[in-house]
């Protein structure tokens, strides 16, 4: 089988969303090809801002290039990363010659966009059922996953007390400014440009260039080497009634994978999968377990042992290989 791989257009968590899919779809014995739909968004964004023109315009002829890919590779199936930029035009021009899956990646906060989106491929994957009743019919859910290469347990130089990688959201980040940090090592990384023109005192935390975005490549070094992280859930979406989740986050899934302890935000489907990791109910709650976990190092690795096993399953290649069946 021939799949065209899309990828979403920024280079940042759904990129690592794309390259797992790649890969795994690789490993499952598929043709895949990659349609490198980043680079000729930023190519034709420049050049028609340079010519006078408009991002609209950059994006319109992203479309035509995407459109133009399939023509001349004609894969059997095209499955596209979130799909930002790919117009309904291009999905309906797609799906009228080969099998279109769409890859929700932002379920379920920007869900009223994503279903308007899905009546226009020929699958749907969300990453969060609470509204898959709304999608259109044959949308499946696929948990989020990790890849074994790149995360699991080993040695690390990148040492700290306390890391979080993810975007610095207001909501994250009125959350860790309000934490008692009680003079622990804390490294943030990811992507916290909304820092920049601030004077938060979270900026002396970051541990690279304000305007950078930590590769995911790297990320699992810095969790194999910390002693303990946090997942907060995103509460950023299109309308308040769409804040709240049932499903994990990429990043929760990551740090039980590398080994890593970690303290969680109380959703659905953690309590299901990891009942073992500890909650917390506030940035003065986190504040008093996470300096009784950094003190307990022999509780904190049964805990990092129980998580790793609980989401040993949850591999790309698990997920692709259900996608082919609901395709072939």
């Amino acid at each position: 089988m021939r799949v065209l791989c899309v990828e979403a257009g920024p280079n940042f968590s759904v990129a690592d969303v794309h390259r797992g899919w790649s890969k795994a779809l690789t490993a499952a014995g598929c043709d895949v090809l990659n349609a490198n739909f980043a680079a000729r968004l930023e190519w034709y964004e420049r050049a028609t801002k340079g010519l006078g023109g408009t991002t609209e315009e950059g994006v319109h002829l992203t479309n035509e290039s995407l459109r133009a890919v399939c023509y001349d590779l004609w894969p059997d199936v095209v499955v596209i990363t979130s799909g930002f930029y790919v117009s309904n035009y291009t999905l309906d021009v797609l799906s009228s010659r080969h099998k279109v899956v769409l890859l929700h990646t932002e379920s379920p906060y920007e869900d009223d966009r994503q279903i308007a989106r899905a009546e226009h491929a020929t699958l749907n994957v969300v990453n969060d059922p609470t509204n898959i009743d709304r999608f259109p019919q044959g949308t499946i859910y696929l948990p989020h996953c990790y890849d074994p290469d790149i995360h699991h347990p080993g040695p690390s130089d990148e040492k700290s007390d306390f890391c979080l990688v993810g975007t610095g959201y207001p909501s994250r980040v009125k959350f860790l400014e309000a934490v008692d940090w009680n003079g622990a090592d804390v490294l943030l990384a990811g992507n916290w440009q909304c820092l920049r023109d601030t004077d938060s005192p979270l900026k002396s935390y970051v541990g690279h260039e304000l305007d950078e975005c930590y590769p995911n490549e790297l990320t699992a070094d810095l969790y194999r080497g910390t002693k303990a992280s946090a997942n907060l859930y995103r509460r950023e979406a299109e309308r308040p009634e769409l804040e709240a989740g049932w499903a994990m986050g990429p990043r929760e899934v990551e740090l039980a994978a590398c080994g890593t302890f970690y303290l969680t935000e109380e959703r659905g489907e953690n309590r299901e999968v990891l009942p073992m990791i500890p909650t917390f109910s506030g940035p003065e709650d986190f504040s008093e377990k996470l300096r009784w976990w950094l003190t307990h190092e022999q509780e904190r690795e049964e805990v990092a042992r129980q998580a790793m096993s609980a989401v040993a399953g949850r591999t790309f290649l698990d997920n692709a290989r259900k996608l082919l069946q609901q395709i072939t």
